[in-house]
């Protein structure tokens, strides 16, 4: 196998350090990197901004700079984290706060809220009053914390 998920990692966060000022958007950052047995590569990333085509571009060729295909073939991939994929890391969840998130917490529940807060630790949100609530006057829950250990997956609520 040509590396690991943390080499890729590793390699990723320091273009994007030391080439920041080379691309389009300067917010961008690293989500997520993926190495399979048969040597394809994936890196996500996200940004403040919305991530640009040419800098997946400029992106990639700068690590794939790092890597010699007459040594071993490889595919790579870098694409943005995906509106319908779950918030990974802190950046993230800062570039959504006002917006609805679903979370699914380890032990199983289930809630759906605006994000108010993020923090090192977890994630504050108000909860959204169900509709099958009978006395619709009822006045809204106050903040609810999640630490993020205790976190299964939190994924964006997308509307049209």
């Amino acid at each position: 196998m040509i590396t690991n998920k943390e080499e890729l990692q590793n390699i990723t966060e320091d273009i994007l350090l030391s080439e920041k000022d080379n691309f389009i958007d300067k917010t961008i950052f690293f989500v997520e990197a993926k190495v399979s047995n048969d040597n394809r590569m994936t890196v996500f990333i996200d940004s403040f901004e919305g991530i640009k085509v040419d800098d997946c571009a400029k992106l990639s060729k700068l690590i794939e700079a790092n890597f010699d295909r007459e040594e071993e073939d490889f595919e790579l991939l870098v694409s943005s984290a995906g509106l319908d994929k779950p918030l990974k890391v802190l950046k993230q969840f800062e570039k959504n706060i006002g917006r609805t998130i679903k979370i699914q917490t380890i032990e199983g529940e289930k809630t759906k809220g605006i994000l108010k807060e993020v923090s090192e630790k977890g994630i504050k949100i108000i909860p959204e009053i169900g509709k099958k609530k009978k006395n619709k006057n009822v006045e809204q829950e106050s903040e609810v914390t999640f630490e993020f250990e205790h976190l299964k997956q939190v994924k964006l609520v997308i509307t049209f």
